[in-house]
Order: C-alpha cells, then sequence, then structure tokens
C-alpha cells in the first residue's frame, strides 16, 4: 500500500502553507554589468575587429559595477575607441550621466557637486544621442565626461 507522507507539519515549521509559483511578474534581484571594450570609431556603434562587447559581471550593486567601470575605464583612459556602461538587469530606462571632474580619475566632480543626469530614455540610441551631444559640446575639455548608465 503506497501511502503520501504527511508534510503538513514540516510546511508549518518553515512558516509556510506550500510552495508558492514563481509569476511572471516576480521580481528578479538587481544584477549589473559593466559592458564595452575597443570600437571602431567615436560613433561607439560598432565593436573593433567584429568581436562581440565585453561583459564583466555580475555585479550585487550599483556601486561595485562602477568601482569596476571606472578601473576599466582609467586603464584605457589613452585610448578614445574605448568606452564602457554599466546595464542594469531588466531595466527600461537610461541616463547620461557625468559633468566636469577635477582631474583624469573622473571620481570627484568640480565643486564637490553630484554628478549631472541627463534622462531617462526610453532606449540606448536616445541616450547614446544626448551622449553624443553632450560629449562633443565638450570635446575640448579633457576633465569632462559622460556615461550612459542603464537603469
Amino acid at each position: 500500500m503506497n501511502t503520501v507522507p504527511n508534510i503538513g507539519p514540516f510546511l508549518r515549521k518553515r512558516g509556510r502553507q506550500g510552495a508558492e509559483p514563481k509569476s511572471a511578474g516576480q521580481k528578479m534581484p538587481e544584477s549589473y554589468w559593466v559592458v564595452g571594450g575597443e570600437y571602431t570609431d567615436t560613433s561607439f556603434a560598432k565593436i573593433a575587429s567584429g568581436a562581440e562587447e565585453k561583459r564583466v559581471g555580475p555585479f550585487h550593486s550599483y556601486a561595485e559595477a562602477r568601482r569596476q567601470w571606472a578601473a576599466l575605464s582609467m586603464a584605457s583612459v589613452d585610448n578614445a575607441l574605448v568606452r564602457y556602461r554599466i546595464d542594469r538587469r531588466g531595466a527600461t530606462q537610461y541616463w547620461v550621466i557625468g559633468g566636469e571632474y577635477t582631474d583624469t580619475s573622473f571620481r570627484t566632480i568640480i565643486g564637490g557637486g553630484a554628478e549631472r543626469r541627463v534622462g531617462p530614455f526610453p532606449s540606448y540610441d536616445e541616450a547614446r544621442k544626448q551622449w553624443a551631444a553632450l560629449s562633443m559640446a565638450s570635446v575640448d575639455n579633457a576633465l569632462v565626461r559622460f556615461r550612459i548608465d542603464q537603469m
């Protein structure tokens, strides 16, 4: 005779009345990726040598991803064709972030203020257009830098 074990006490002990299925709307934990590499030109539309974009991560916080972004960006600061951005899994908005910094470490905004945030934009292409406009407006100032973040 086959019997089904009574798992009610086990479920009550765990504080649940049964497993709930994961719904399509259930929020997944956030994760961030640093994405980029060397591009063919300063439109940053096509990776050089036909390779794929480099993806570093995932990181569990924006701060961790930002540290990695800064390290990768500083390692290639002398190459104008290298660019990285921070992507958040599941993000639907893009922001252009940056400003004029105190030096080429790009850590501290002049005057100690916050980085300028422009957006949100519904697509990466729209954010890239704004990024290009802001970058070109300050092309002669080596202390100005903008990036596109996905949030």
